[in-house]
C-alpha cells in the first residue's frame, strides 16, 4: 500500500524549529520565521496537489505571547502581511483560508484582516488552509463551553455534536495526521479535541528544511498504519 491508496483528509502541522534553524545557519531569528512561512506555502500547495483536503498550521499559540516583544511584533506583522498581501496568491491558487483561534490580545487591524481573508477565499475549492493563530487547545474548549452556555442549551442535550459545532471553525473535520518538526515529540495542545485519533509523525528536521520529499515519507508512513478507532 502506498500514499496514493490512503491519504489523510486533514493534515495538521506543528511547524517547529524556525528559530533553531536560523541560529544553526547564523541568521537572525526573524529570517527563520520568514523562511518558515515561505516553506508553509510550498508544503501546503504540495499536500493539496497530492490530494489532501485540509492543512492546519500551528503558527502562533496563546503561549507564544511570552516571547520577546520584538519577536511577537514581527510575528504579528508577518501574519498581517500574509492576510493582506499573500492572501491574493493563495486565492489565485484556489486555496480557502480559515482561521482557528481567539481574538484576545489581537488588534483590530489583524482581526479585520482575518475576516477579510476568509471572506475573499470562502468559495475556493483547491484545499483549505487552516491558520491556527493565537490558538490554544485548552482555550478552544473553554470557548466552546462558553458558547454552549451562552445559548442556554440544557445539560441533557449537550452531546458530541453540540460540542463539535461549538469549536472554532466547526466545519473543519478531525485531524487524521499531525506532523511535528524539529525533534519535539508532543502535540502542545494542538487541535486538542480534533486530534483524539490523529496519527502522529515526528521528525528531527527543523521546519524550514522540511521538504516535499519529507511529505512523501510522512504520507507513506500514514498509509501503512492501521486506524481502528477502538474497534
Amino acid at each position: 500500500m502506498d500514499q496514493q491508496s490512503v491519504l489523510p483528509v486533514h493534515l495538521g502541522i506543528i511547524l517547529d524549529g524556525n528559530r533553531r534553524w536560523a541560529k544553526a545557519n547564523n541568521l537572525p531569528t526573524f529570517e527563520g520565521h520568514r523562511i518558515g512561512y515561505q516553506n508553509l506555502k510550498t508544503i501546503t500547495k504540495y499536500a493539496f496537489d497530492k490530494g489532501v483536503s485540509y492543512v492546519s498550521a500551528f503558527i502562533f499559540s496563546t503561549e507564544n505571547w511570552s516571547r520577546t516583544k520584538e519577536e511577537v511584533k514581527y510575528l504579528m506583522s508577518l501574519i498581517l502581511n500574509i492576510l493582506t498581501k499573500e492572501v491574493d496568491e493563495l486565492n489565485r491558487l484556489g486555496i480557502k483560508v480559515v482561521w482557528l483561534g481567539n481574538t484576545d490580545r489581537l488588534n483590530d487591524k489583524i482581526i479585520k484582516a482575518i475576516y477579510s481573508a476568509e471572506e475573499k477565499t470562502k468559495d475556493n475549492t483547491s484545499g483549505t488552509l487552516c491558520l491556527c493563530f493565537n490558538y490554544g487547545g485548552h482555550q478552544e474548549i473553554v470557548d466552546a463551553v462558553k458558547k454552549i452556555t451562552s445559548k442556554g442549551i440544557p445539560v441533557n442535550q449537550i452531546n458530541k455534536e453540540v460540542i463539535e459545532q461549538s469549536l472554532y471553525a466547526p466545519d473543519v473535520p478531525a485531524v487524521d495526521m499531525i506532523i511535528r518538526t524539529s525533534g519535539e515529540t508532543r502535540t502542545s495542545g494542538f487541535m486538542l479535541y480534533r486530534s483524539a485519533y490523529s496519527e502522529l509523525y515526528f521528525t528531527d528536521k527543523h521546519w524550514p528544511e522540511f521538504k516535499e520529499s519529507d511529505v512523501d515519507v510522512a504520507l507513506n508512513d500514514y498509509a501503512l498504519r492501521h486506524r481502528r478507532f477502538g474497534k
